[in-house]
């Protein structure tokens, strides 16, 4: 109890006299940067779990690209599981003289297992009638009808008999651009939709008691084929949990630059924190304090500090979070739930890591004050980084850094390659900083007050690289935050050409290509090849070489196992697309009879396609099988018709096909949809530019929420500036007191200061400058698959960094002449 009322003692002066207040303000940013992103994603999570009958409209559903087998629903039926079966596909439909793209879903009785449908604002257990179909609101309003009028889907003309306000799925609707039709699953022979090539999606829903669906679950499992996948609450709606477990990650990077910076931040007030309390501890040292005391009241003290700013991190976290919803309000479209302790208690952990990481190797050395330093104050620092515990501290804090970034990446690979980068940086920073340091040195001009600052830089070079670093830090930070960040999104922008092909033509047959192209040239769009009909078929991948193939052969790689689960659309031509571009082998020769076949670069390397491996494809029950003899990277931004494996001709001629088309379609002409599909009712028309709008859309908002998470990183920037100005200030006073005790007048001593931090300043922009250059490098180039451009504006960053340092290195060292020189140097 004495130890802890001790503490509080000393916690309360070292406060007044502000040794601590940087330290805790760094805690209060990182653990409130780190929380917010907690606390939202963990609304998120509670939120799709809270909503699981909406999300798939039962306990568990079979999906499956083909009719499943009898032998699933007589298993159901045996273990009273209740179950309904769904067919799930894009079309378009018309009314009222338009077309429009619908996502139509015919469905059986007791549709949905889960949760309930809103029909004209009112819940149902109902479903369509025979004959009639219900249709989204947006749906009705971009076709201009009412309810009782007609719409016809196909073949079959059906009355619109309610609007479909609220079904399964739609809380979680990411990407469901095209609008709801349901329809009776009665009525959909009669469409002839179905037909060979069509993407349909069968789908059976189950529900009832959690240990029978486990079983079925279990059952179910080892039984899968080709194409049929399960899924629960837990794998639902891949793409909205892929979004927003991407989201969640650049959110934690973003959350992990905080913590990164704050952990600079605590070194730096650790250090100062030593170099201040060395006297004090020796006083304690010969008034009979034992180390072990010692290092308990300054533990003890740290620990509450730490507590007390993890806290108010957290409460600003909880704030923020609120923020960070609104920023994605449109694109999580449900009710989030209040969140749960759980992302406090990481945030905390997290501060508490970092704070003792930090500060418990200066604690280590500070307890060892001998007392003899009350006597001889040239001694100094009692434990170095070379002995056994001082190497043995620092190595735990590193360790903890490193095990922090791995856990806040959310991917141990992920968290390798930023603590590689980041070894990286601080040793390229180091080195660099070093070398200016001494080139500045020598640079020395014959005013005194520039001539001494620029000779501290030498005469502390240990210090000036260290502060360097820190300032290098927080300004390519900021960098990074502006700069790079508008060029990565303007290269992603001008990647998409503006006459890029917005509409896609799937489902023509054979029969339909020429009166197709016909059409494309009576209204004058067959130019620039856009609207060329390519030939495709749809088949499996069985082998690789003489190694069968199935999501079996690929176990944690969901990306390989959801294309050897597929089939695949296989074509043929005689020369390279346009957008295609070869980077091994060779590519066929006009006239050549041999059966080949060349690969897109990137699935070749999921599915580990070498050149020479010989493919086994099986299409509509017939295998053919050729050799690989090239790779290609595909320019994928062109959105033009592009397949991941080509045939050259004469190989796949013989099979069932379809054929698939893009084009651009001005705006204004949106009516020749209309008759393109009067005339061609099959055809699915697949309007790109709403999806370009779509993604365009989603990443302006999660850019807006990185841009408001980086905040707490850019204001932890300058916390790192303040830092780093106020670890020297002590020593900065002595010299001021010095100088002015020699005659030096307040200008030379300002001046001197000035060409010091201007100097460092110099040197940190520069380090910027070459860390946010090679950010943006590999981001384009590795990450983001976008031409790099190198910025001109980084090359302002080093004089940018000497102004920006040496106003603040002024300012944070105004009070050094304020200070008598007789107090100082009595002191």
């Amino acid at each position: 109890m004495n130890t802890l009322k001790l503490a509080l003692r000393l916690l309360r002066r070292d406060w007044r006299a502000g040794e601590l207040r940087v330290l805790a303000l760094a805690l209060v940013i990182a653990v409130g940067s780190v929380t917010s992103v907690g606390f939202f994603t963990d609304r998120v999570n509670r939120a799709l779990v809270r909503q699981a009958n909406f999300l798939i409209g039962g306990d568990l559903a079979l999906v499956s690209d083909h009719p499943l087998a009898a032998a699933f629903p007589q298993e159901a039926q045996k273990r009273g599981l209740e179950h309904n079966g769904t067919l799930i596909f894009p079309s378009m439909v018309q009314g009222e003289g338009r077309a429009q793209l619908a996502d139509i879903r015919a469905v059986s009785p007791g549709y949905p297992l889960r949760g309930k449908l809103d029909v004209d604002g009112r819940e149902t257990s109902l479903i369509p009638a025979p004959g009639t179909v219900w249709l989204a609101p947006r749906l009705m309003r971009q076709l201009a009808l009412q309810t009782g009028a007609t719409v016809t889907v196909g073949e079959r003309s059906l009355t619109v008999a309610a609007a479909l306000t609220h079904e399964p799925d739609q809380a979680s609707g990411l990407f469901n651009i095209a609008p709801r039709l349901l329809m009776n699953l009665a009525d959909l022979p009669a469409t002839g939709l179905l037909r060979g090539g069509s993407r349909v999606s069968y789908r059976l829903s189950l529900a009832g008691e959690e240990s029978a669906v486990a079983a079925y679950r279990a059952w179910a499992t080892p039984r899968l084929g080709r194409g049929e996948r399960l899924e629960s609450v837990a794998d639902a709606r891949p793409e909205i949990r892929t979004a927003l477990d991407r989201a969640a990650r650049f959110l934690g990077l973003a959350a992990l630059t905080s913590l990164v910076l704050a952990a600079v931040v605590i070194a730096l007030a650790a250090r100062r924190f030593l170099d201040r309390h060395l006297d004090g501890c020796a006083v304690m040292r010969c008034l009979g304090a034992s180390q072990g005391l010692m290092l308990r009241l300054y533990l003890v003290q740290f620990l509450l500090l730490g507590l007390t700013a993890s806290l108010a991190g957290c409460l600003l976290g909880y704030a923020a979070q609120y923020l960070l919803a609104q920023r994605l309000a449109s694109l999580v479209t449900m009710e989030l739930p209040a969140a749960s302790g759980f992302p406090a208690m990481q945030g905390m952990a997290a501060g508490m890591a970092v704070l003792l990481a930090f500060i418990l190797p200066p604690l280590l050395q500070l307890k060892q004050v001998p007392a003899l330093r009350v006597l001889r104050r040239e001694i100094g620092l009692p434990l170095g980084l070379g002995s056994g515990s001082g190497l043995a501290s620092w190595l735990l804090g590193v360790a903890a850094i490193a095990a922090l970034v791995v856990i806040q990446a959310g991917d141990a690979r992920l968290g390798g390659y930023v603590l590689a980068g980041l070894a990286l940086t601080v040793t390229l920073a180091a080195g660099v900083a070093l070398a200016l340091t001494r080139l500045l040195a020598r640079l020395r001009g014959s005013g005194g007050g520039w001539r001494i600052g620029l000779a501290n830089l030498h005469r502390r070079s240990g210090g000036s690289v260290a502060q360097a670093a820190a300032f290098g830090v927080g300004i390519m930070v900021m960098l990074l935050l502006t700069v790079v960040r508008g060029d990565l999104l303007a290269s992603w922008q001008a990647a998409l050409p503006e006459d890029a092909p917005n509409r896609f033509v799937i489902n023509i047959q054979p029969e339909q290509a020429a009166p197709l192209r016909a059409f494309f040239q009576r209204h004058g769009m067959a130019d620039a090849g856009k609207s060329a009909l390519l030939p495709m078929v749809r088949g499996r991948l069985t082998a690789i070489g003489a190694r069968a193939v199935s999501a079996a052969t690929y176990p944690g790689d969901d990306h390989a196992q959801r294309l050897v689960e597929r089939e695949f659309n296989l074509s043929w031509a005689a020369a390279m697309p346009p957008d295609n571009r070869l980077i091994a082998g060779k590519w066929w020769s006009d006239g050549e009879a041999a059966p080949q076949l060349s690969v897109e670069e990137s699935i070749a390397k999921t599915l580990g396609i070498r050149l020479g491996d010989v493919l086994a494809f099986e299409v509509a029950g017939t295998p053919f099988h050729a050799p690989v003899t090239s790779l290609r990277k595909v320019e994928w931004d062109s959105f033009r018709v592009n397949f991941f494996v080509i045939a050259a001709p004469g190989l796949l001629e013989n099979f069932p096909r379809s054929h698939i088309t893009s084009f651009y379609l001005p705006a204004g002409r949106e009516a020749l949809l209309d008759e393109m599909v009067r005339d061609f009712p099959n055809l699915t028309v697949i309007d790109v530019a709403a999806v370009m709008n779509e993604v365009r859309r989603i990443m302006a908002q999660l850019t807006g929420a990185l841009t408001f998470s980086f905040l707490f990183a850019w204001v932890m920037g300058f916390v790192v500036l303040f830092a780093a100005i106020a670890a020297t200030n002590d020593e900065r006073v002595r010299e001021a007191a010095l100088m002015r005790t020699l005659g030096a007048s307040r200008g030379t001593v300002r001046a001197s200061q000035f060409a010091e931090f201007a100097g460092i300043g110099l040197v940190a922009g520069s380090v910027a400058m070459l860390g946010a250059g090679g950010l943006e490098w590999g981001l384009s180039s590795r990450i983001f698959h976008l031409p790099y451009t190198f910025n001109a504006w980084l090359l302002l960053a080093p004089f940018g960094g000497a102004l920006l340092v040496g106003i603040a290195g002024l300012a944070g060292c105004r009070r050094s002449l304020s200070y008598p020189p007789l107090v100082v140097l009595r002191e």
